[in-house]
């Protein structure tokens, strides 16, 4: 039996780069501080303003970006809602525990309690979009959202669903991000800004208008890349953010790919448990445009770059390891 091919129909973000948009190709938002948060869109355009006033930020974002893409596809009810986040709806977390620490048990507001919870995000997609189907949502700090397309990428190989709506999601409070910086994760010296932001990705069986199509996704516990892809990727995307501990296995990684064109995108949307989904629909929707611009490229090369296919790397903690393998639809 054949397998399925599987694509990514429709992608897009909110994050520090402009919101629902790709004007970040040719535009981008320049980012110098050590910690900038969402731009968000005017969410009356989307939601209704007594529906989305309980919402917190995190709630809102992942709900616009989700509508968006199924209104960009006509595909209101997937046959599955997948989620990965790092950190869940942390905002509220911190308002229900600041309030319980200043007030005691009992005059808690039941909202920021019930809106605390990882899953909370894909149940109200589900919820706003009457779907019935799958659920689910993974947290497993900075490869949350690839734990989410592969579970999406497998049911898809056996045909158990269709089409998916994966999205990864994750917010950074000014406090957390205090925390997050005494760890030694963000905040520090010659790091690309910290960032919080929304992906929404709609994956399908079928290619027509399709941004690209997810050939392979992997995931492996501190084994480094085994394939010799060489001639067979234009260019592979790395999660350098410009601190040592992070970096060194994406340049080993790098060193097993000879000759094959670097790429990195935290230098556009930060760094942040959901980084990678932001890395990876910036993959995706280059390669639907075909080519590279030169501001992302890290290999001190400038020249024009196509691309075809495109493998894309993320760590967390130098040990957990994914690889997505994109490949340009005609």
């Amino acid at each position: 039996m054949m397998e399925k091919k599987i694509y990514i129909l429709a992608a897009t973000q909110i994050s520090l780069q402009q919101p629902l948009s790709e004007a970040w190709m040719t535009d981008p938002v320049p980012t110098e501080s050590d910690y900038t948060r969402c731009q968000d869109p005017n969410f009356r355009e989307w939601l209704n303003p007594m529906e989305s006033r309980r919402m917190g930020k995190i709630m809102k974002r992942a709900l616009v970006t989700a509508m968006k893409v199924m209104k960009d596809t006509g595909i209101s009810q997937p046959d599955a809602i997948i989620t990965g986040t790092g950190l869940g709806c942390i905002e509220n977390t911190q308002l229900f525990l600041e309030q319980l620490c200043e007030e005691g048990e009992e005059m808690l507001k039941p909202t920021h309690f019930m809106q605390s919870t990882h899953n909370t995000i894909s149940s109200l997609i589900a919820i706003h979009g009457k779907c019935h189907g799958y659920n689910t949502t993974y947290s497993h700090q900075g490869v949350s959202f690839e734990s989410a397309l592969l579970d999406a990428f497998v049911q898809m190989r056996l045909g158990d669903i269709e089409t998916a709506l994966v999205t990864g999601n994750d917010e950074l409070t000014p406090s957390f991000f205090s925390v997050l910086q005494r760890t030694g994760y963000i905040g520090q010296e010659g790091q690309v800004t910290a960032s919080e932001g929304s992906v929404a990705m709609m994956l399908t069986t079928e290619a027509e208008g399709a941004l690209c199509e997810v050939e392979k996704v992997s995931m492996s516990y501190g084994k480094l890349i085994a394939e010799n892809l060489s001639d067979t990727v234009d260019a592979v995307m790395l999660g350098t953010d410009g601190t040592e501990k992070n970096d060194v296995l994406y340049r080993q990684i790098a060193d097993r790919l000879p000759g094959v064109p670097q790429l990195h995108y935290k230098h556009l949307f930060g760094e942040g448990y959901s980084a990678s989904a932001l890395g990876l629909y910036a993959a995706a929707h280059l390669l639907k445009k075909g080519e590279v611009p030169a501001m992302m490229r890290c290999d001190g090369q400038a020249e024009p770059l196509k691309l075809g296919r495109l493998l894309f790397v993320n760590h967390c903690n130098e040990r957990n390891i994914s690889y997505v393998l994109l490949k340009r639809t005609e």
